[in-house]
């Protein structure tokens, strides 16, 4: 599916919010929508392998990681996971390892950066939850459309 934020800004701007966020394209699939499926985490990725072990079709995982730089909420095998169980695209504020790999991967990825660190796994986190980021409210079951031009918010399907 072709997304174009920009072009769904200028037809649906008062159905739309940005996210104000400075993030980096990782993966071959450079644009991505789909209803939003959000996880809290910090520096434990045992939620998100779970998460992503689940049939994603038509969903985006949008992680808010707190921001954290001094380890990577997903590598190469978790990136497999999304992939595998068709997942649209992940939104992470956080940070990946393995980008590498996972730039000649089949996936979406957006992050704050990368980090070879691997996170710990103590299945701390929680799902569902309406995250804040960027003073953005960030709500489970909306709509998420993200190209190289950014990340539009929608409380409706408009695309």
């Amino acid at each position: 599916m072709e997304i174009a934020t920009a072009d769904l800004w200028d037809e649906y701007t008062t159905a739309l919010k940005v996210l104000p966020l400075e993030l980096t394209h990782y993966g071959k699939k450079t644009a991505f929508c789909g209803e939003i499926v959000t996880l809290k985490v910090y520096e434990d990725n045992s939620y998100v392998r779970k998460t992503l072990e689940e049939n994603g079709t038509g969903k985006v995982l949008v992680v808010d990681g707190g921001g954290s730089k001094r380890c990577a909420l997903i590598g190469d095998n978790i990136a497999t996971l999304a992939k595998d169980n068709g997942w649209e695209g992940i939104i992470i504020y956080g940070c990946i390892r393995d980008a590498k790999v996972i730039a000649t991967m089949e996936v979406g990825i957006k992050a704050i950066g990368t980090c070879p660190v691997k996170s710990r796994k103590q299945n701390v986190g929680s799902k569902g939850e309406t995250l804040r980021i960027a003073g953005t409210e960030i709500v489970h079951g909306e709509y998420v459309y993200s190209d190289e031009d950014g990340v539009l918010l929608s409380k409706e399907k408009i695309h």
